[in-house]
């Protein structure tokens, strides 16, 4: 396993039913399909690129994704960031704290984003202890303070209790008690902002109406996007993956707001 904090790059993943428990993979290559390679960013910039007109701002979508739900969110938030002319998406994974660990980058890499989003699944209420290791390896960038301004958000995966119960009951028991689960976890999760002095940037209402349906089970809220697994088998669906793609161009057009001053 590697030593110290950071993420890793993302990697292709088609999760299945039968996929262990540890969720691990010794597959160290960064996406690719309809993702585009990523080279590790630097913090240095050469003056070509200081000076080029068509220089792209850079969302950073960070996340940890066991079973795959995550990183499906996460692919189509990159999409919609990318929607925003100027801004580039990123995609990184953060390190796995269980055995078989791919190769990771560091922490302060995230310097050099103009916006972030970190996505994760939840571990009785809080966020998967791989995430919190990595905000936990931050602490040389928050006594340099060097992420202070810079926009963040959240997305997350939360598993669901079905109990073979009615739907009518599902529906009528489930929706208040994981709205407000999602509540929890998120301003769980906002305290690592504000130690940061980061901008937390929440999605409100913005997508529409259909996000607060009620008629079917789905995830995301006005903190951000999100997707139910129920034991693993469950597959995000679309509204889930919309409102993905929505808070990516969210950010995007927040991010390239800042830039301008």
């Amino acid at each position: 396993m590697g030593k110290g904090g950071g993420c890793v790059p993302s990697k292709k993943k088609h999760p299945t039913s039968a996929e262990d428990a540890a969720g691990t993979s010794n597959n160290t290559a960064p996406i690719a399909a309809d993702e585009e390679t990523h080279a590790t960013p630097t913090v240095t910039e050469s003056s070509e690129n200081a000076q080029s007109v068509a220089a792209a701002l850079e969302v950073f979508i960070v996340f940890y994704s066991m079973y795959g739900h995550v990183e499906k969110l996460a692919k189509r938030m990159k999409k919609g960031v990318e929607g925003v002319e100027g801004v580039e998406a990123v995609l990184y994974r953060v390190p796995e704290t269980l055995p078989d660990e791919v190769p990771k980058i560091k922490a302060e890499e995230l310097a050099v984003a103009d916006a972030i989003l970190f996505g994760f699944p939840t571990r009785y209420g809080c966020m998967a202890a791989q995430m919190k290791a990595f905000f936990n390896s931050t602490g040389q960038l928050w006594k340099e303070q060097t992420l202070v301004g810079k926009p963040a958000g959240f997305f997350l995966q939360l598993g669901l209790w079905l109990m073979g119960m009615d739907v009518l009951l599902q529906l009528s028991f489930f929706l208040p008690l994981t709205s407000l689960i999602y509540v929890i976890v998120f301003w769980t999760a906002i305290t690592q902002l504000a130690h940061h002095r980061m901008l937390f940037v929440p999605i409100g209402y913005t997508f529409g109406d259909d996000m607060s349906k009620i008629d079917f089970i789905h995830g995301g809220s006005p903190y951000g996007a999100g997707v139910y697994a129920g034991d693993g088998t469950r597959e995000p669906i679309e509204i889930e993956l919309a409102v993905a793609e929505h808070q990516g161009k969210y950010m995007a057009g927040v991010a390239n707001r800042l830039s301008q001053g």
